[in-house]
């Protein structure tokens, strides 16, 4: 259910008001002018290349081993 708060609504009907009285003296001031500016144009993304076979599973590099890791193989290594 929706209830309607008078004293809200007189509060925002003069808040309102006040907004448009600014608003209105901006315009009428000499200095109240507006440069409009060209639509910012997004750039797409490019597709993907002609030579590349769209149902191809790209290969990654795996990642290198860690010097922890390293450290440890060659313990192990050492331990045989």
């Amino acid at each position: 259910m929706i209830s309607l708060n008078l004293n809200s609504v007189r509060a925002k009907q003069t808040e309102s008001d006040e907004i448009a009285a600014a608003m209105a003296e901006f315009w009428t001031r000499p200095s109240g002018t507006f440069k409009e500016l060209p639509p910012v144009r997004m750039k797409p993304r490019p597709g993907r290349r002609d030579w590349v076979d769209p149902e191809t599973v790209l290969k990654r590099r795996r990642k290198p081993i860690s010097a922890a890791d390293r450290k440890a193989l060659r313990k192990m290594a050492d331990s045989i």
